[in-house]
Parts: C-alpha cells; structure tokens; sequence
C-alpha cells in the first residue's frame, strides 16, 4: 500500500518533523513550536529560503517522540517535575513557549532578529498552569542571571479528555485530525482570550466549520449556524497578523492549529457577543494583566447558564464562545475486510492518477508521506480517508461529510467521492492544457517544415520564394497587357518598390494590391463587336415588342459604328415610366453588339469615392466602380448600364453627379483619373447606357452630356402582344406548368390589361399574370391531391444510405446530412420569458434536420388536366377590379363640369372630370383634389381670364360691372387620393368656368388637355401618348389638344389608338370655347363678342 516509498526518509523514532503545504490562504508569518527552538533553530532557518515563498499552508503532521508518563497527564495536574526546582520548570516552560518568528519577503517588513520577544511574554506562562487557586505564577528570571543550560526537555501532552473548550468558527473548509491549519482572527476579545489561554499553558479549542460560506466570525452566538462535529485543536504558534486597513485599531492575530480528534458540542455553554470598534475607545481588549505575588485572581462576574469548569473559567470575563463537547471515537473496524481494502486500493489509485496529472498535488503527497515515520498512513484506513480529504478541493459540505463520518467503511467511500471529482477537474485542467499545447507543437512543426521544404525547393531550383514568384506573376501579367506608356513606367516603379520590401511590411501589402489593380485592367484587351444589322434587329425583336423609336435609334447608332469602325463618344439615356423595360433594353444592345454587360446602379448614392475611388493612403482602398467593372468584364469595351441616374444623392462625402461628369464626357474619358490607381484610364471605348425616370432632377451639365431616348409607355394592344408572347410562357414554366395543358385566353388578358394593369409599363401586368398561374397550380394540386402529387421520401441519414445502397462515398456525403434545428419560436399569448412551450417526446428526440444537396425532381401535371382562364372566371385568380369604370360622367354632367385629360405618377394617363361650384362668400377661390402647385396656377389663370371677359362671355350685362365679389368658387378633381400635378389642365379649368358662369353643359364625350396663358394662348404640353390611350379606353369621342402637339400625335400616337377619335387643334381659348359649347344658345352670341378671326 505504500506507493511513495522511494521518496520517504527514514528518521528515528525520537526525531521530530514537521511539514507544511500549500492549500488554503494563510500567514504571511508564523512561529516555529518551542521543540523546534535551541538547537533546531540552525537548520530551521537554513531551509528558510525554500519555505520563503510559500505564503500559505493547511495542513501538517507532526510525529514526536514517545511522551514520559507523567507528561500524559492533563496539564493542570502535572504540577512539577520530579527532580526540578520551580525555577528550572519556571525556565523550561517559558524556553518551550518560545517562538521564532519568520517573515515574508512578500509582506515588506524585515524579519525580527532572532532575539525578538515571542508575541506572547515569556513571563506569563508557567509549566504549572492554574491547576491551584493557592498557586502563584512564579516571578520571571532577572535579565543579568541567564537560565542554566538545560540538559532534558519537559514535553507538554494533549489532554485525552477536555470536557468544556474555546469554540472558534472555522468559515469555508473543517480541519482535519492531523494537519495544520492557520487561522485569522481580528476579534480583540478572543485574541485576548487566546493569548490569555497561552499564557496559561491551556492552548487547546475547538474549531468548527460555519455552516454560511459568506459569513466569518469569530463567535458563536447560535449554535445552529456551525456544524456540530468539529475539531479539538492545539495552538501550535501565534503571531500577530498584519492589518490591510492602516486606520484599522483592532489586533488581529493568527494562530497555526494542530487538530488532534474529533469532537461534537453537547450545549453552549457561553455564547459572545462581537465586539465593535467604538467599544475598544472606552475599554480596549487588551490582555489581562497578570495578577500580582500574594493576590487571588477576580471572580468572575455572575452569569446565567451552564456552569463553566474550572479549566476555562478564566473565559468567563472575555466575550467568547465556550461550549460543552464530547470525543468521537471512529468505530472499531477490520483492517483486513474486502470492502476497506477495496476503497484503500481505490483511493491510492486515484492518488497516482492526480500525482501524475497535478505537479501540486505530487508534492502534498509526497510531504505528507515523509512526515509519517511512525507508521503508513496508506496502512491505516481512517487516516486515509481523512487524508484525501484534506489535501482535496471539494465542497465544504461534502469535506464536512467526510468528517462526521465514524464508520471508517463510510467516511472512505465519501473521501473517495470527494477525491473522484478532484481526479475529474485535473483530468480537465490537464486535457486544456494538453490542447493548448499540441496547437502550439502544431504550428510550430507546420512552420518548421513548410521553411524546409522552402529550402529544399530553393536548393533543387523547383521553386523560388513567395516574393520572386509573386514578381513573376505581375511580370507575366504585364507582358500580355498593351499598357500605355505612362502606365507601364508606373508599374515599373511599383514592382521594383515592391522587390525592396520585406513581405510583412505593412507598405509592402498595399504595393501589392495596386500592382493586382494594375495588372488586372484589361489593357488594349477588348471584344470584337457585332454590327450586323439584321442580328441586331432579330436580338432587339426577341426581346421586346414595340418600342421602334427606340429599336430605330439603336440601328442607327449601330450602322454608324459599322461605318466608322467604333461607337465611341455616345451615352444614351432611357427615361420613361416604371416597367416599360429600359434595363432589359440596355441587356439588349450589349447582345447585339456582343459587348460585355455590367450594370450597377447609383440611386441614393452619396460618396463620390464610389464613383472615384479612395486614395491608396486609407485603410481597405478600392478604386470606383467603373475601374471595378472593367476588371470583372476583362475587355475594355463593355456596356455598362447606370441604372436611376435621375436619383443620385448628394452627401457631405461630395456630390457624385458631378463625379460622373468626368467619366460620361466623351471630351474627358479618354484619360479618365481614379483616385486610387492614380493613372489615367482610357474609358472612350466603353459604351454608356442610363437610365432614369423622368429629367427633372437630372443635373443640367450631366444631362447635356447624354443622348435621351424616351421609353414612353405602351398601348393596349402592345400589351397584349407582350403578355401573350413573353409574360405568359415565362410565368407558366415559373409556376411549373410548362408542359400542363393551361391556357390564358386573349379576352382575360385584354381584360385584365383594361381593369387591373393601367399602367404605362408591364411590371404590375407580369405580377398578375404571375399570380394567375400560381392560383392554377394549386387548384391542380388541391383538387388532385396527394396520391397524384405524393411527396418524395425523406433524405436517409448518412449511415442508412452507405448501409443500404452500394453509393459511393462522395454521393452518400452529397446525399444528406443533418443540422441543429432552428425553429421559429411559439407563438403564444404570454410571454416568451414566461413560458415553457409544451413538446412532444417526438420533437424532444428529434433536435436535428436532414439536409441534402440532390435537387428535387419536378412533377409533371396528367395530360387529363385542362385549365382555361376566360373572363368569366378571372375574379378567381385575381379578385375584384381595380378600376370600375373609365368615366366618372356618363350621361350629360351638370354645368360646371368638363372632362380633363391627365398623366399620373406611374406613367399611365388618365381621365379626370374638373367640377366647380359657386356660392355665397367673398370672391375667394378653393381648390380640393390633391392638387399641385401648378394646377392651382393654372386655376387661377383660368379664372383670371374669365373675369376678365365676363361681359364678352355674356356673364355681366356691362363692361363695367363688378363680377364675383359675393361669390366664392370651389374647384375639385375627384379622386383626391391621387395626387395631380401640370399644367395640362388649363383648358379644361377654363372650360368649367365657363360652363358655370353661362349654366350651359359640356357633352361627357368631349376631353381637352392643353396650358394656357394669361391672354388666353394655349400651349403645348406632354404624355400624349397616354393621355389618348386613357381617352381611348374611356370612350371619349373628342379631344382638343394644343396646335403645337399635332406633329407629336401624328407621328407617334398609334392609329389603333387614334381610331374613333376625332382632334381638334387649338391655338387660342375662343377655339376651345367654340368647340366645346358648338350649337348652344351661347356660342352664338359670342361670334359677335369672342369671333375665331380675332386669334
């Protein structure tokens, strides 16, 4: 059972050691035992400057020699030594109590010389303690007569029974019988009580563990907050402790304990009250002053309670704790029974597993081990188990188990669970540290090997250095580029900077990202282009229908680069409506030209740095995103389309439209300059493409520079076209129903184009049809069900698909695998803190998802299914109508009422009715509707023409009459959640005035769109186009447009559209007025007072 054999020593049965290791917080000084003084005292502070540096200590075994037989007895009945006179026992008892002192280097005070006075006077203790009232300490030796030499030493024995003990609270760990323990204790009344009891020769107490962890006292005043089973301990030494507060006024004190057996308290005798700091003012506690020759000391004051024993009356007038104990007594046991053995041969097991893990822990053992001389402690169960607990870490309840355990087959199983968990944490520490270690050993071996096989490439000439190679590759680079001449002197540079730094430099990094930049330009590198006429035409024609402005503008643009053998020098803009497809458009010509296609867009861009690149000096430089672009298309000459142009921003970084005016002029771009590269970029060859939706925010100097198209939008006819052609096929295999047998007729098209999708482009018309086809493929399924569309299994897991298919590793890898679930959270009325949602043991087993990477099959739809969409059944797929009617006036209106024509914000015209009223007020004008600055405008220019021509109008009797200064006029557009902005409504505002003012009704089927002037002028306006094809799905019969606008209408109106209509062309408002009101009682007069010669 001894398995440190090899490291113990032997030492005669009269040696006397002692040993202290390193385990709970303890003095930075103690005292060495009065055995140890004389003679011992040299090779004691030899070994000093190994037991320096260790501040803390617990535990200990001390093995003396065999004590004489009256040294067995109590020490208050030993009264003298046979053959000693009271002035040798006078000197052998103060020589015993004698201490050395050691201090820490650690603390910062020097070590007392060795004759320091002990903390405790010489002269205070007697060998005959207070065993007699009549017994008077003896006086202490004068100073000039040193004591004689004393040739034996009187050995103070630990009483067997000592019914009534000092009880001091022990707060986080118990002590253990058989190992050293030094306490603080910063109390006066029990340091006073200590010393007191020093003094005496009754160094004896009980030490028992407080049951709170957070609380350190130094007195009992419950006897339910300390565990009863504790320890009878011996103050081996005291010393006082050094004070952490410099204002702190109280004494503190640290005594070295040396627990001899166990003990448990029968009855608190005296319970102390803690002392305060105001009360050490008025009566400090000090140490009792010895009573004086011829005097008897004071009795004690009367206290009620168990009565105090003689021995420790003297505790009576100290506020400490004093209690009644018994001895425990292990129960008797068979060293030789199976299970002891058992728990023995564990325990020592355990032993070497954590010696072998824990250099600490070795050493404790191995320290202990050398201490028992007397017997083996690895022999004797009971000093096992109380052994490993004390050189453990455990729980202090569990430690506490340990020892309160009396039966020796208990207490060993319990050590042994304490001892398993103190093998379970070095077991963690050691496999940490192992970790930390092998990454270490890693790297260190990679980099070891990867810098040989360095060097023996090097050496064999197969491979060059990181840096040669990397100067090759810019070198290679470079010699296929046709860089300019600037450029390549740059580089140069570059490169031979770069050959001169050290690869971990920080400047050496950014050389060599400019160098990648550098090399990655396509210099003189480009595509051949296409300018085939006939295949652009096809490409244009496969893409979109209509548009043949814009498809004519292209070709041409397209033969004169044919011609001229380049297209350099134009940017073309698009602007039109939403929809109307002006980036697929630019997708377009990049196909045709068979140019590289990028395409990034600038809306809400506020950094110019995005359109001119950083300087090399900030941290993560890029250059911009035209340098950006050139590098991803690798030729010089791509399409590059910048999308929402009319949307660019303006922050406090610069003004990045102003930044775009240097790369799209065509007089500026041949040697564009980016911040970053620093060199300048030929950008002539690159064709411009933007976009933008209307050109009011777009800044005058950078729309001088671009050629605009206009993209307006399309007609009703173009539409259908487009949806029967294009939208409908995309949709239908987007939704799976690419081979069903589903068909969207033309009318439920025609329909849905006429009251759902108004708008000038198809975007909202491919949602629709879109959603129309979803709506179909879930009634195929819903109505079919699952045993027609069942769903494929589940994905195996990849154990099952290796065990039961012959796949090969990659593909069952491929196949499936599995994550941690992560699950939405329940949505529950309470609180997500709150509650606990409730699981099945289904979904508490199944934690992970099967994942896979094999695509999933699409289902085909049985030719037995046939789905048609008519208008009948198209409320189904897309719900109720959007627009209810066209016109809002289908039978004659009031008068006050006339029919405008109007261009909305989403690019699509519309019809909108004007109505007016007059009533009584003050001449004030109101105008509701939603209405913008420029209809209110328009309003009041109208009406200002009015009055003004009241009397030829026939409103007023005289020229001179005062019209409308009772009268207030309300003006109103319905639809007022619409917003409405123009001038094109100042011919229909004009009209209703008229028509109010006269009583005479405006026919439903007559619309008008054009601005006016002051004196009656009427100006052209825009959105014809849209504004006919609103008046064309309404109904309308008649439209007076501006004379101005004839050529627009004529030239780019549909005649689809215009069938059915007729124009009447206006110059000035007595056309207007004479179309409008034609055959009413009114017009007649007015060919006298308004006559069409006088415009």
């Amino acid at each position: 059972m001894n398995i440190l054999g090899s490291i113990r020593a032997v030492a005669g049965p009269s040696a006397r050691s002692c040993s202290r290791r390193l385990c709970d917080p303890g003095p930075s000084r103690w005292t060495v035992p009065a055995a140890l003084a004389g003679s011992s005292r040299a090779p004691f502070y030899a070994s000093r400057s190994s037991l320096v540096s260790h501040r803390t200590f617990c535990s200990s075994t001390v093995t003396d020699y065999s004590p004489t037989a009256v040294a067995r007895l109590p020490r208050w009945v030993n009264n003298a030594k046979p053959g000693s006179t009271p002035d040798q026992q006078s000197t052998d008892a103060t020589q015993a109590k004698k201490d050395v002192r050691l201090d820490s280097a650690e603390d910062g005070q020097s070590p007392p010389p060795a004759s320091a006075p002990p903390s405790t006077p010489p002269s205070s203790s007697s060998s005959s303690g207070d065993g007699s009232d009549n017994a008077d300490p003896p006086p202490p030796p004068p100073p000039d007569n040193p004591p004689p030499p004393q040739t034996s030493i009187s050995k103070q024995s630990v009483p067997e029974i000592y019914p009534q003990v000092l009880a001091l609270p022990i707060a986080r760990r118990p002590l253990f019988p058989g190992f050293y323990k030094a306490v603080v204790i910063r109390n006066p009344e029990v340091v006073a009580a200590i010393k007191e009891m020093m003094r005496r020769g009754q160094p004896y107490l009980g030490a028992f563990l407080l049951k709170d962890e957070n609380v350190d006292s130094d007195i009992i005043t419950d006897i339910n907050s300390v565990h009863p089973v504790g320890v009878f301990a011996q103050i081996t030494s005291v010393f006082t402790a050094a004070s952490n507060k410099e204002d702190e006024k109280e004494e503190g004190l640290t005594a070295v304990l040396y627990p001899h057996r166990r003990i448990r308290i029968t009855e608190l005798v005296k319970g102390g009250q803690a002392a305060k700091v105001e009360a050490v003012e008025s009566t400090p506690a000090e140490s009792p002053v010895p009573e004086s020759e011829g005097q008897l000391p004071t009795p004690p004051p009367e206290r009620e309670g168990p009565p105090m024993t003689m021995q420790t009356s003297f505790l009576e007038k100290y506020a400490v704790s004093v209690v009644n104990v018994d001895n425990l007594a292990t129960q008797p046991y068979n060293k030789d029974d199976q299970h002891i053995r058992a728990f023995m041969s564990e325990i020592v097991s355990v032993f070497k597993d954590i010696a072998q893990l824990n250099p600490l822990f070795r050493d404790q053992i191995a320290n202990f081990s050398i201490n028992q001389v007397a017997s083996n402690v690895f022999d004797e169960p009971d000093k096992l188990a109380d052994f490993a607990a004390a050189v453990s870490t455990g729980d202090p309840n569990e430690l506490q188990d340990v020892l309160e355990s009396l039966i020796v087959k208990d207490r060993l199983s319990k050590a042994l669970l304490v001892l398993k968990k103190e093998l379970i944490n070095a077991q963690l520490q050691s496999k940490l540290a192992r970790d930390v270690d092998s990454k270490i050993a890693k790297r260190q071996r990679e980099y070891y090997l990867m810098e040989q096989l360095k060097n023996i490439k090097k050496e064999l000439g197969m491979e060059s250095d990181g840096k040669d190679k990397l100067i090759e590759k810019f070198k290679e680079r470079a010699a296929a580029l046709k860089m300019p001449e600037a450029v390549r002197k740059v580089f140069d540079e570059e490169l031979n900077k770069l050959m001169h730094l050290e690869p971990a430099a920080s400047e050496a990094n950014v050389t060599r990202n400019y160098l990648e930049w550098l090399t990655q330009i396509p210099w003189g590198r480009h595509s051949p282009e296409n300018y085939s006429i006939s295949h652009a035409q096809k490409v244009l024609d496969e893409d979109h229908y209509g548009l043949k402005d814009v498809k004519d503008r292209i070709l041409e643009f397209l033969a004169v680069g044919k011609l001229r053998g380049t297209v350099e020098g134009k940017i073309i803009c698009l602007v039109g409506p939403p929809g109307v497809g002006k980036t697929s458009i630019g997708k377009s010509i990049a196909r045709a030209l068979n140019r590289q296609f990028f395409r990034f867009s600038v809306g809400g861009l506020t950094d110019v740095a995005e359109i001119k690149g950083h300087r090399r000096t900030y941290v993560g430089a890029l250059p911009g995103k035209i340098i950006q672009a050139l590098r991803r298309v690798g030729t010089e000459n791509p399409l590059v389309l910048i999308d929402e142009v009319d949307k660019i921003g303006r922050g406090h970084n610069g003004d990045p439209a102003s930044a775009l005016l240097e790369m799209l002029d065509p007089e500026q771009n041949t040697a564009f300059l980016d911040h970053y590269m620093d060199v300048p970029v030929d950008l002539s060859r690159v064709l411009f493409v933007c976009t933008a939706n209307m050109l009011d925010t777009i800044p005058a100097p950078l729309l001088d520079r671009m050629e605009v198209l206009e993209v307006s939008g399309y007609v009703s006819e173009e539409k259908a076209q487009i949806a029967s052609k294009y939208l409908g096929p995309q949709a239908k295999e987007a939704a799976g129903l690419k081979e069903a047998d589903v068909q969207l007729e033309p009318s439920a098209i025609d329909i849905l184009i006429k009251y759902y999708c108004r708008e000038s482009g198809v975007r909202n018309l491919k949602k629709h049809i879109d959603k129309i086809y979803r709506k179909a493929a879930l009634k195929i399924v819903q109505d079919l069900g699952e045993e027609v569309f069942p769903e494929p299994a589940p994905a195996p897991a990849p154990e099952a698909t290796a065990a039961d298919t012959n796949k090969s590793e990659e593909e069952t890898v491929k196949a499936a695998s599995t994550v941690e679930k992560q699950d939405a959270p329940p949505d529950t009325p309470d609180a997500p803190e709150t509650t606990t949602p409730h699981k099945s043991a289904e979904e508490k087993d199944d934690k992970e998802r099967v994942v896979t990477t094999v695509e999933r099959k699409p289902m085909k739809v049985p030719d037995t299914i046939h789905v048609r969409i008519s208008p009948e059944n198209l409320k189904d797929y897309v719900g109720p109508r959007v627009y209810h009617k066209d016109r809002l006036y289908v039978h004659p209106p009031p008068a006050g009422v006339s029919t405008g024509l109007g261009y909305l914000g989403n690019g699509s015209g519309a019809v909108m009715p004007i109505e007016a009223l007059s009533m009584p007020g003050k001449g004030n004008l109101q105008l509701t509707g939603k209405l913008g600055e420029v209809i209110r405008e328009s309003a009041q220019i109208a009406l200002s023409w009015v009055k003004c021509h009241a009397y030829e109008l026939g409103i007023t009797k005289t020229p001179d009459e005062v019209f409308l200064t009772d009268r207030d006029i309300h003006v109103h557009m319905p639809e007022g959640s619409i917003g409405k902005e123009g001038p094109s409504a100042g011919t229909a505002l004009l009209s209703a005035f008229v028509s109010l003012f006269t009583k005479t009704k405006i026919s439903p089927d007559i619309a008008m769109t054009g601005e006016i002037s002051l004196v009656g002028m009427v100006l052209p306006v825009g959105g014809l186009k849209e504004k006919i094809l609103a008046a064309h799905r309404a109904g309308i019969k008649t439209i007076i447009a501006p004379a101005d606008n004839r050529p627009d209408i004529e030239e780019n109106v549909p005649e689809s559209v215009k069938t059915g209509i007729r124009f009447v062309y206006v110059e000035n408002v007595h056309e207007i007025l004479h179309e409008v009101f034609r055959g009413e009682p009114v017009a007649e007069r007015w060919k006298d007072t308004l006559p069409l010669e006088q415009s």
